[in-house]
């Protein structure tokens, strides 16, 4: 999967912009706010459906605009054949209401679009991953699901609705016999919602140990560990939905269950995620989403894209080295902002393309 059209209209800074990128490494440069990482938001909003900043009404819509605009244009591969297809997709996002376009056909829901194309982001808040709460790791193992396991989002969704329509009964105060259909609900897809989340983090940790022995060795990680949201090993969903219920009825919400799972990462000598520096917790981030991006290579047969944001600021120069040789040998579209070239590029590899954002412009540096 390779992004070869990006085109941005009232995004920040950027009245209107559009710029073609290049198979491998695109290296985009500019002076602090100049708007690289606008160029990166964008293609996250696609992938994601809203920006690693933030909601995209708070400030990703350019100041007086009505909406931004997107559009992006990246080949794919099509079947074990080695084809590839063209693929196109645009939105147009005023911060509440959105209309998308996939491929000539509008979009209902805006996990359509998200299901389409694959962006794994390392930014400067990626360090919540391994640092942070639990729900930017629910978001990191189920978007990785959603990517590699079609039927997932289904049952996701499935039990969503049942925790809404669970949670708006306690809320009521409904009587306990109320709660006995959504109980089942709940069970019947958070079980199998749990299986896979497991299966995933099993397959995870094996590239995530492998990648970070590489990339930062003095981690010593060693293992992906997941809690489920509930007591697993010693009762099955419905029970601990059964057991909670006076408490939940008692606060309103529903308080087990694979709305409050989590997952840590076990190290050598660190004792734990509150332990971690913020450089650890940044390295810890790093090879669990470039392990992502390998499970999602091996299971769909191309690789997500991958955007490193402020890479200067963010890596000390010997890691920066370290990742970058490591997806060059890789056959992913890359892109990489940063104010000025990293070291580890002018002098051992070379970027296929190099980008100079400036007023509001890029331009395409030989």
């Amino acid at each position: 999967m390779h992004i070869v059209r990006l085109s941005l209209n009232r995004v920040r800074r950027f009245d209107s912009v559009e710029f073609a990128p290049r198979p491998g490494l695109n290296l985009i440069t500019g002076d602090n706010g100049a708007g690289k990482t606008s160029l990166l938001e964008a293609l996250h909003l696609m992938a994601y459906g809203r920006s690693f900043r933030g909601r995209v009404r708070d400030g990703l819509v350019q100041k007086g605009a009505e909406a931004l605009e997107v559009f992006v244009e990246w080949q794919e591969r099509v079947g074990a054949g080695g084809g590839e297809r063209l693929r196109r997709a645009g939105l147009r996002h005023a911060g509440q209401a959105w209309k998308g376009r996939l491929d000539g056909e509008d979009v209902a829901q805006l996990g359509t679009l998200c299901a389409a194309l694959a962006v794994v982001t390392f930014e400067p808040g990626s360090h919540a991953l391994a640092s942070g709460g639990s729900e930017p790791r629910r978001r990191f193992i189920d978007w990785g699901l959603f990517h590699v396991e079609p039927d997932f989002l289904s049952l996701w969704r499935r039990y969503t609705r049942a925790l809404k329509q669970r949670n708006a009964l306690l809320k009521a105060g409904a009587a306990p016999r109320q709660l006995d259909a959504w109980d089942h609900e709940l069970a019947e897809a958070g079980a199998p919602l749990t299986s896979r989340r497991q299966h995933y983090l099993d397959r995870l940790q094996e590239r995530a140990v492998a990648i970070a022995a590489d990339l930062a060795p003095g981690l010593q990680l060693q293992r992906l560990e997941l809690q489920p949201g509930w007591r697993r090993h010693e009762m099955s969903l419905a029970d601990a939905l059964l057991l909670s219920r006076e408490r939940d009825r008692a606060m309103g919400h529903t308080s087990v269950g694979p709305h409050r799972a989590d997952w840590s990462v076990g190290y050598g000598e660190i004792p734990g995620r509150d332990a971690l520096s913020r450089g650890q917790a940044k390295l810890t981030a790093l090879a669990c989403l470039l392990a992502q991006a390998d499970d999602y290579a091996a299971q769909r047969g191309e690789w997500p894209v991958i955007a490193l944001d402020d890479l200067g600021a963010e890596l000390d120069r010997h890691h920066q080295q370290r990742v970058l040789h490591l997806l060059a040998a890789t056959p992913a579209q890359v892109f990489i902002t940063a104010t000025e070239t990293p070291v580890a590029l002018s002098e051992h590899l070379h970027p296929s393309a190099v980008f100079h954002v400036e007023h509001g412009a890029i331009q395409v540096r030989p």
